[in-house]
């Protein structure tokens, strides 16, 4: 892992320098802009003044509870997308020359960010099993290398033709595996020990324990009883762990899972990620092609962002928009809204060239991983803003600008400090590669 400017080497980074388009870096740092915390910004002015419309706000900048949609729960596919999108621009030379080489550096990238993935989530911290395997960069590392390996040997039209098995294999086993009736959720299953009266091992599940710990409790030995001793089988159910994914990943997802039984980056739901990818995949050989005008680039992604989301919630019916289980219905969705965004990006900077509001995106989208990594490392840029404007600078604004001002102004100087970074790492041409 070295610091270089060849962003074409980088996963997730920009295109190759020659054919660079700004509006892809500007998104991806449009997007980290969120992941950080800009979303404080809203939580902050919602304890300032508490109106419908800064209510309405804070709502879409949280995870939608199971089904549904919010802006926040665009955040992670968008990324996802882009990382498609420049897969294309860096691996298009070896596609033609040089395929065995480009593998090696595939394989060697994808591993890198699995392990980082292990890092961010807290590496060997805790002990065997309290480590958990699979993240956030964990799915973007598969994905990338699912969606890049099939972009170095099959055409677009067998890439459409992949897509559309995947998502529909996906759909297939939700819909129609049969499941064991029973829901893996802390309070499905301190219901069904209180049924039991084991009321000692339903409060367990009740209270907050750490991963360890609950592996070695009498809650665990008895949510896995009440699992394996479950006779009766359905199907059709995408309820919160009541559904295919969560409960393989109850049964064959070794470690510690984000939601004790099961993980939002479990092993199925990593199947239709690597299609929120090669979406991106099309996207980018669309901005690569010299054939279409760059206004009719623009028309094509906006109209297929249009078409995916509208049948991605026509699929809703059937099959909910869920996004800690990946459901087509949620890919084409997001995948529809990635494209939306993609193609105002581009038009306003590549194609209208207007760019000089955008350089702090810039910064931040050709060194999205390692601001990623330094949140984790720092616990929040937000966390480490206190230290210059805590205490008494917060309670002044408080007290004399307006209640909560003060935690805006904390939230605000965390921003700034994330910008100083990437900028800092921008003007000494510093970018973490993989």
């Amino acid at each position: 892992m070295t610091t270089e400017i060849n962003h074409s080497e980088t996963i997730g980074g920009s295109p190759a320098l020659g054919a660079r388009l700004m509006s892809v870096d500007v998104l991806r740092g449009f997007d980290m802009f969120w992941i950080i915390g800009a979303d404080s910004f809203v939580y902050a002015l919602n304890r300032m003044t508490n109106t419908p419309v800064v209510r309405f706000l804070g709502r879409q900048l949280d995870h939608a509870e199971w089904e549904g949609f919010h802006f926040y729960d665009l955040i992670f596919p968008l990324f996802i997308f882009i990382v498609g999108v420049s897969l294309v621009f860096s691996l298009s030379k070896n596609r033609e020359a040089g395929r065995a080489a480009a593998l090696i550096r595939i394989v060697r990238r994808s591993v890198l960010l699995f392990l980082l993935g292990i890092f961010y989530s807290g590496g060997l911290t805790n002990p065997w099993p309290d480590v958990r395997l699979m993240g956030v960069l964990n799915r973007i590392a598969l994905a990338y290398f699912f969606a890049a390996i099939l972009f170095m040997f099959f055409k677009p039209k067998v890439l459409a033709i992949l897509s559309m098995v995947l998502l529909a294999g996906y759909w297939a086993l939700l819909t129609f595996v049969p499941i064991r009736d029973i829901q893996l959720t802390r309070d499905s299953l301190s219901h069904q020990a209180e049924l039991e009266k084991d009321y000692g091992t339903a409060q367990l599940f009740k209270t907050p324990i750490n991963f360890s710990a609950m592996k070695e409790s009498a809650a665990w030995t008895t949510a896995e009883r009440f699992f394996y001793g479950t006779n009766k089988r359905v199907s059709g159910k995408f309820g919160r762990g009541y559904n295919l994914a969560d409960h393989s990943d109850f049964q064959y997802l070794p470690g510690r899972k984000y939601d004790v039984f099961f993980d939002p980056e479990g092993l199925l739901s990593t199947i239709p990620s690597i299609v929120s990818c090669l979406l991106g995949v099309f996207a980018g050989l669309l901005l690569k092609s010299r054939s279409v005008p760059d206004r009719r680039k623009v028309v094509y992604l906006i109209s297929f962002g249009i078409l995916a989301s509208v049948l991605g919630w026509m699929w809703h019916f059937q099959i909910p928009v869920v996004k800690k289980i990946w459901t087509p219905s949620f890919v084409l969705v997001a995948g529809g809204y990635s494209s939306i965004l993609l193609g105002i990006f581009y038009l306003v900077v590549d194609v209208w060239q207007a760019k000089r509001w955008c350089k702090p995106l810039v910064w931040m989208g050709m060194n999205s991983i390692t601001l990623y990594l330094a949140d984790s490392i720092l616990r929040g840029f937000r966390r480490l803003s206190p230290r210059v404007v805590g205490g008494d600078v917060s309670l002044f604004f408080n007290s004399h600008v307006a209640q909560g001002s003060g935690d805006l102004v904390v939230t605000a100087t965390g921003m700034l400090l994330a910008f100083w970074l990437v900028y800092f790492l921008y003007k000494r041409r510093i970018f973490l590669r993989l």
